[in-house]
């Protein structure tokens, strides 16, 4: 975490990272692999963001750069050059960070257009009629979230479960 505030000024930032921290760890509860891998993948996928988001092409390739001294699992390394496409997706955690990243935001959008509802007010239902409408929350790529079937998962039980994880820390969140 010290690592994400000292390279993350960015408010939305620090909980976007928080929130595909926690549906990581979900993930990897569900599909039965190692959770703090996963949630550290999570939390620690974006963090060149700031100092990449005008050269997208070094994208994740700062991060992977930044963390060189750190003694961390390939696979954390891997997932986080496979959430920007600079990896092909294999592995199980490369295919789920490919998912988790925009379907945070997505979330996040759809309680913002409930004016003064919180996390809590969203269900699944709402979450796949917004998935429907093109123009709503245009940057949550819906062929990335889609891909969820490449975990063996359904849009419906992808979206449940990144939901009940950032239920689980709204209060970090804000939501």
């Amino acid at each position: 975490m010290k690592l994400v505030k000292d390279n993350m000024h960015s408010k939305n930032l620090i909980k976007h990272v928080l929130a595909t921290e926690a549906v990581m760890k979900a993930l990897a509860k569900e599909l039965g692999q190692d959770q703090e891998v996963w949630a550290m993948a999570g939390l620690l996928h974006d963090l060149d963001y700031e100092f990449t988001k005008d050269n997208f092409e070094e994208h994740g390739k700062k991060t992977v750069e930044m963390l060189e001294s750190r003694d961390l699992s390939d696979d954390i390394r891997d997932a986080i050059l496979a959430h920007c496409e600079k990896k092909e997706r294999g592995k199980l955690i490369e295919k789920a960070i490919y998912a988790a990243d925009p379907v945070t935001g997505f979330i996040v959008a759809a309680v913002l257009i409930r004016r003064g509802s919180k996390l809590s007010d969203i269900d699944v239902d709402f979450l796949l009629n917004r998935y429907k409408e093109k123009s709503f929350a245009r940057g949550a790529s819906r062929d990335q979230m889609a891909s969820c079937t490449e975990l063996g998962m359904t849009l419906e039980d992808f979206l449940s479960l990144s939901l009940k994880a950032m239920q689980e820390i709204s209060e970090d969140l804000g939501l």
